[in-house]
């Protein structure tokens, strides 16, 4: 749980400092950047309904995997930009893979044994960039800096507004 609120608060942050610059960066566009950070994440789902069900469902090879990464996400993210008005779709498209950006960077520090972070790129190749391993998923710590850092932002952005 304390990682989720990382990836929510860290694309808050980022989102409300890039709205200093484009104005179109509304309350509306930052939430859509914070929904984007749970996307890769979205592989979870196969805690809830597993592959097989999926598969028996759609009656085609079926997996959650790839959600988590970047192609996996993009891809899902411009489903998702299908959804709004023709005239949104570019910016919902910007925030949402902007919010994806963001959990996929944060993910690269967390702790691996093997030194190399996942195939953040797959299906393009297989590599896995080493990380230095600075967190574990399961720790508090990185959600109380994302919070200070998300506060000190939102501070910052009620006296400039």
């Amino acid at each position: 749980m304390a990682e989720w609120l990382s990836h929510v608060l860290i694309a808050y942050a980022l989102a409300t400092l890039l709205s200093w610059r484009w104005s179109w960066i509304t309350p509306q566009y930052k939430t859509l950047a914070m929904i984007g950070s749970f996307v890769p994440d979205l592989n979870r789902f196969e805690l809830l309904i597993s592959e097989h069900t999926v598969e028996a469902l759609l009656g085609i090879p079926f997996s959650w995997s790839p959600l988590h990464f970047l192609s996996g996400s993009l891809l899902a993210v411009a489903i998702g930009s299908l959804l709004v008005a023709p005239r949104y779709r570019t910016r919902v498209f910007s925030v949402l893979a902007l919010g994806v950006a963001t959990h996929h960077a944060i993910d690269l520090f967390l702790v691996s044994l093997s030194g190399h972070s996942y195939s953040i790129l797959w299906p393009l190749t297989q590599y896995a960039p080493p990380t230095p391993s600075l967190y574990l998923s399961t720790d508090r710590w990185p959600a109380l800096v994302a919070g200070a850092v998300a506060g000190i932002v939102r501070l910052l952005d009620e006296r400039s507004g």
